[in-house]
């Protein structure tokens, strides 16, 4: 087979003899500092119904993404199955009628921009999120305001969404990671609502149309809620936009909030029985710092070494060297008032002590052996790449912005979050691994048969 080499014209050198010297392979140049993100400016505007307007230029496709967020809490300070139910069928059933329009009669409006819209709902807040063509923004406009001012629920669409709905709670309960969600949850907050994520699906059946048009009433209104708008568009004319469609979009009272849950319990890892389990999961919790902390920076970093991303510690230890599992991660949870440290991992019943064991292990390790110069330049050249490409599309910088509006942030802290990364040392990665990774921070649970790892796991200690 003949080279690339001997091919090359003469007078010019291959790609192989240009990487190469005397003395070996020619050194890569170091990367360059990424001090801020190209950002477009936002205008923000709060309409007198109170709903926040936050509009961006960014022209790169001829789109515009849209993020609607309400806060939608229930009522009071515990969980209510009844209000998560109603919540859950509302959002399945937003688009699917108003008095001009049937849900057939939506999509084609929709369609005919070439835009869609999704709707979603949680503890916190009720999202409507979509993009289509910005020529035909007014049109999408004119279909949210007519959705949320008069969007009537048909009895109809509200059975075979019910239906549907039931039928895909009751796969869902019975998937070993909702489980595990579950018992983290209710662990980590007991019976304040936000442990409360996905409805019983007896509670779903037994929600009436009634119920969701009511809530609607309540609930759906504009006061604390925020709109953001990015694309291929004027940022002031489209908030003049927004303020044509939605302007008769009232109500005499705000959006209920989530109140901060109770501070996270200190104590044993609780194990779960799953009768017949061949796999285990493990979910481990512990207080963590919002992002406006003058430590996050040196948090991200030091959670990037334990198991924020493939390059970990976690995965090197539980993936790679032992092979206990393919999944294992860390993160950072935001919650309101707060934050939380997650770390998990999925694992074969048979080894689910040793992955336990292991887990602990890194968890005091990088406590006691801080993570290595090599380690925090690798992390922070990882989050600051994955910063960038995160926020390179519209949709990924329209959630972003709608994210941090939700905290008291604008654009300008993300903005500055490449040089607040490089800005942090190694001695402060250190700090914060030895103030937020210490194993006895650390609660959760084990879901698995008990009755095969119970007895290993509880010699383990710490284990209730």
């Amino acid at each position: 087979m003949t080279s690339v080499a001997e091919t090359t014209p003469a007078g010019h050198r291959s790609a192989e003899e240009i990487g190469r010297t005397p003395a070996g392979p020619r050194r890569l140049p170091p990367l360059g500092v990424t001090k801020t993100v190209p950002l477009p400016d936002v205008v923000t505007r709060t309409l007198p119904s109170g709903l926040k307007v936050l509009a961006a230029h960014r022209s790169s496709v001829p789109m515009a993404e849209i993020r609607l967020r309400i806060p939608f809490a229930a009522p009071g300070d515990t969980a209510d199955p009844a209000h998560t139910a109603r919540a859950e069928l509302l959002s399945s059933t937003l688009l699917t009628g108003t008095p001009g329009r049937d849900r057939v009669a939506i999509d084609d409006e929709l369609a005919a921009v070439g835009a869609e819209l999704h709707v979603g709902v949680d503890p916190e807040r009720l999202q409507v999120a979509g993009a289509g063509l910005a020529d035909g923004l007014p049109a999408v406009l004119a279909v949210l305001a007519e959705v949320l001012t008069g969007a009537t629920y048909p009895d109809a669409e509200i059975a075979r969404e019910r239906e549907r709905l039931v039928e895909r709670i009751m796969v869902a309960r019975a998937q070993p990671r909702t489980i595990a969600r579950e018992a983290l949850q209710r662990k980590r907050f007991g019976d304040h609502p936000i442990a409360l994520e996905m409805p019983r699906a007896a509670d779903v059946a037994a929600v009436a149309a009634d119920e969701v048009r009511a809530l609607h009433a309540e609930a759906v209104v504009p006061g604390g809620s925020s709109l953001v708008l990015v694309g291929d568009l004027d940022p002031d004319q489209v908030i003049a936009q927004v303020e044509q469609f939605l302007g008769g979009w009232t109500a005499d009272h705000p959006a209920r909030e989530l109140s901060p849950p109770p501070p996270l319990p200190v104590g044993d890892v609780e194990l779960v029985h799953r009768p017949g389990a061949v796999q285990s999961q493990l979910r481990l919790s512990a207080p963590a710092l919002r992002r406006e902390d003058e430590r996050y920076a040196a948090l991200q970093l030091a959670n990037l070494v334990l198991g924020g991303y493939f390059s970990s510690r976690l995965v090197e230890n539980l993936r790679e060297d032992k092979g206990y599992t393919y999944h294992a991660n860390s993160g950072v949870e935001f919650i309101p008032g707060g934050a939380v440290l997650s770390v998990e991992t999925d694992t074969a019943t048979d080894v689910t002590a040793p992955a336990v064991l292991e887990t602990r292990y890194e968890l005091g390790r990088i406590t006691v052996v801080p993570p290595t110069r090599e380690e925090v330049d690798a992390a922070r050249r990882y989050a600051i790449g994955s910063l960038l490409i995160s926020l390179d599309s519209q949709g990924g910088l329209a959630a972003t912005l709608s994210a941090l509006d939700a905290d008291g942030l604008d654009v300008d802290w993300l903005r500055d979050r490449p040089a607040r990364l490089e800005a942090v040392t190694y001695e402060q990665v250190a700090e914060a691994a030895l103030e937020f990774f210490a194993p006895t921070r650390f609660t959760g649970v084990v879901v698995a048969d008990a009755e095969s790892v119970g007895t290993p796991l509880r010699a383990l200690g710490g284990i209730a």
